[in-house]
């Protein structure tokens, strides 16, 4: 059971760490107006989040199979010290011994650091685009009210009003 967990746990904080540097590629995209190499690593971050959505439920069916073991057992519920886990992963951990606690422990909390400092930047990056988003569509409901926010082609075909349907270089 130590070693299915840490696998699974190992997985998960790899796949985390690298969502971390592709958000950071994208991030940095989006700054210097690369918009293929945006679209790029947006492809790459949904593919990875799909990995790490399979790890995710991997690691939730491990949890609930030795808690419903457990359960029937000694019919005794999960300690209450994690948040997104309901205690399952602490309690399936006082059953292993000192070091394998600490170890797994050490990937887990570290995982856990990782995926909120993730979050944190993925939440900045979202903010920024959609102050983009807005502030665009504010000047081009300024500058072009006639228009009614519509967005059109050179040959007068109608575009979708999102961040995809327009790049502007430098100047206008």
């Amino acid at each position: 059971m130590y070693e299915k967990c840490k696998e699974i746990l190992l997985k998960e904080h790899e796949a985390v760490v690298k969502a971390a540097a592709l958000q950071k590629l994208t991030q940095n995209a989006v700054i210097s107006r690369d918009w293929t190499g945006f679209e790029a690593h947006l492809s790459a971050l949904n593919t990875l989040s799909e990995e790490m959505a399979v790890l995710d439920r991997k690691r939730e069916v491990l949890f609930s199979q030795y808690e419903a073991a457990e359960n029937t057992e000694k019919r005794q519920m999960p300690v209450e010290l994690a948040g997104g886990d309901k205690g399952r992963f602490y309690t399936l951990c006082s059953h292993f011994s000192g070091e394998q606690r600490r170890e797994i422990s050490e990937i887990y909390r570290s995982l856990k650091f990782e995926a909120l400092r993730l979050r944190m930047a993925n939440d900045n990056l979202s903010k920024f685009l959609n102050e983009i988003r807005v502030s665009m569509a504010d000047f081009f409901e300024t500058a072009f009210p006639e228009r009614s926010s519509k967005i059109y082609t050179q040959g007068g075909k109608r575009l979708s009003n999102d961040m995809r349907s327009m790049v502007l270089n430098q100047q206008m």
